[in-house]
């Protein structure tokens, strides 16, 4: 009789954003060992234009408290609701930040949006690991690898690390259901397909999420599992089918208001988490295309 050898359980800690509903996970092996940071948050006040890093600090402290090594700087896409800190925690840490490689396609669609010149190139070259489908890697002594789960967007992917997945934004808690999937690039059913991937690893799977809006009553909870999931969540559970989700998701996205933070976030986003070069005033700046997201208000 066969055994199957029992997969890694990784230590998870989750640092939750408020004004994003954004969570930040580290993922380490032991403590005094390594680690990763996903999905990090940059501090960004859209009426002053000021940014920061006070709620990234807290992650900080934690890894210094354990006395983690930071192996990697994980995103599972290109955010459209919140700027990413992973230039700075590059920065602080020299980990190499990852994403997946259909982040150049991402770059190529915003890059024609903001009307960005020739001193941005839409190759990937903001990041230092450009993931595809199936790429392994370690964080210390646990094995991971990558599921890619396009369909919120053109780079969307899962990062299985152990028992635990980090998902991103293709599924949110089992009472809110899914990602949208009407940005530029998207696609419900290739986000039904992603979603099916994921459904499809074993039932225990640890499943921890980029987002949480809790309804009233409910506090914010950054992990599920796959079981829960399959068989609770609100569009795609108990066998939902592919041309039923589609329709559900194009309806709810039809209506849903363009995110408050998304044309700062990507402009941010696609270059690494990291600002655009300042002028030759010592101002960066930001831009803001006019009469194109959303309908006529």
């Amino acid at each position: 009789m066969t055994t199957v050898a029992a997969l890694p359980s990784p230590q998870v800690e989750s640092f939750f954003h408020a004004p994003t509903n954004t969570f930040t996970h580290v993922v380490y092996d032991q403590r005094g060992g390594h680690a990763a940071i996903i999905d990090p948050v940059m501090d960004f006040d859209p009426a002053s234009g000021r940014t920061g890093y006070t709620s990234v600090q807290a992650v900080i402290d934690f890894i210094a408290d354990q006395q983690l090594t930071v192996q990697w700087i994980l995103e599972t896409h290109a955010h459209a609701d919140h700027l990413s800190s992973a230039g700075y925690l590059h920065d602080r840490y020299g980990a190499p930040v990852a994403i997946g490689a259909g982040i150049v396609a991402v770059q190529e669609r915003f890059k024609a949006l903001f009307g960005l010149g020739d001193e941005f190139i839409a190759d990937g070259r903001q990041f230092d690991r450009l993931f595809n489908d199936g790429d392994t890697f370690q964080v210390g002594q646990l094995p991971a690898r990558v599921i890619a789960t396009p369909g919120h967007t053109d780079d969307s992917l899962s990062y299985v690390i152990g028992d635990a997945a980090f998902i991103g934004d293709t599924l949110f808690a089992p009472d809110t259901g899914s990602a949208r999937a009407d940005f530029p690039g998207g696609d419900a059913g290739r986000l039904y397909d992603s979603i099916q991937r994921l459904l499809g690893l074993p039932a225990s799977t640890r499943l921890f999420l980029c987002h949480d809006y809790p309804p009233e009553g409910r506090h914010e909870d950054p992990l599920t599992r796959v079981a829960e999931q399959a068989s609770a969540n609100v569009h795609v559970g108990g066998g939902r089918s592919r041309q039923e989700y589609v329709q559900l998701r194009q309806t709810r996205d039809a209506h849903l208001p363009v995110p408050k933070l998304l044309l700062p976030s990507l402009q941010v986003n696609i270059r690494g988490g990291r600002l655009p070069a300042a002028d030759a005033n010592g101002i960066a700046y930001l831009r803001l295309p006019l009469n194109v997201m959303g309908g006529e208000q």
